[in-house]
């Protein structure tokens, strides 16, 4: 297994906890999003930046990005996991981007991510660029033929071609059978844990454990056996 391919995930919130705390051009901005989605419950527009707003780069930010990465020794494979979790998002992203430019080849780098291509990979970009970063060379993909850009998106691979629909992370890990860490919070739970329960270790260990699903269902995509539990480490942050 390629030592430069790095499964990653990321956690997102609202940039602020509340409408109320936009500036006015921004809560302008907001409005005219939250008059284009999908609103089944009624929500108001106050009620759909707290629900939706980590969704969009422009209105959210990341908290925690969680990578792991294939070791072998001898005929096993082990599978470490690191996650850096700040409420400085730009340090958070300075610090990921140093990681991924000098302690991996930034010329044989994969990053592979489950709808990574939808969101994770142009999240993390659109937040550097709005945060006055420079992009890695992973992230630097204009101008490149497809084929040159060293990412894969697990839910791509799942498609097979077929681009009608969403099937999320946890439905493949029931379908492969791979084994979860049991989290006491969902996707659904993060702005609210983070805001309002300061919960930023417990999101911390949701995505690590996210890292993990990802790379056990590459690994069973490519007719690999699963990890043993034993063999996966989290390291401290």
């Amino acid at each position: 297994m390629d030592n430069h391919f790095l499964i990653l995930d990321i956690e997102t919130v609202s940039a602020e906890k509340s409408y109320d705390l936009l500036t006015p051009a921004m809560q302008a901005l907001w409005d005219k999003k939250a008059a284009r989605l999908k609103n089944d419950d009624m929500l108001s527009p106050e009620e759909l930046y707290f629900d939706r707003g980590a969704i969009y780069a422009e209105f959210g930010k990341i908290v925690t990005i969680a990578f792991g990465f294939f070791h072998a020794d001898g005929p096993e494979t082990y599978l470490r996991v690191k996650s850096i979790a700040a409420h400085d998002e730009r340090k958070l992203l300075s610090d990921f981007a140093n990681i991924i430019e000098h302690k991996f080849d930034p010329s044989q780098l994969t990053l592979c991510a489950h709808n990574g291509k939808e969101f994770d990979f142009p999240y993390i970009s659109r937040r550097m660029l709005i945060n006055g970063l420079p992009l890695p060379m992973a992230l630097r993909i204009q101008g490149k033929k497809p084929w040159e850009i060293r990412h894969v998106d697990t839910m791509e691979l799942w498609k097979f071609g077929d681009w009608k629909s969403y099937t999320s992370l946890e439905l493949l890990t029931t379908v492969f059978d791979i084994p979860s860490s049991k989290d006491d919070i969902d996707g659904s739970m993060v702005n609210h844990t983070y805001y309002n329960e300061n919960g930023l270790d417990r999101i911390s260990r949701y995505c690590c454990n996210d890292v993990i699903a990802t790379a056990q269902l590459y690994r069973r995509m490519n007719g690999l056996p699963l990890i043993p539990e034993n063999q996966i480490t989290i390291l401290d942050s």
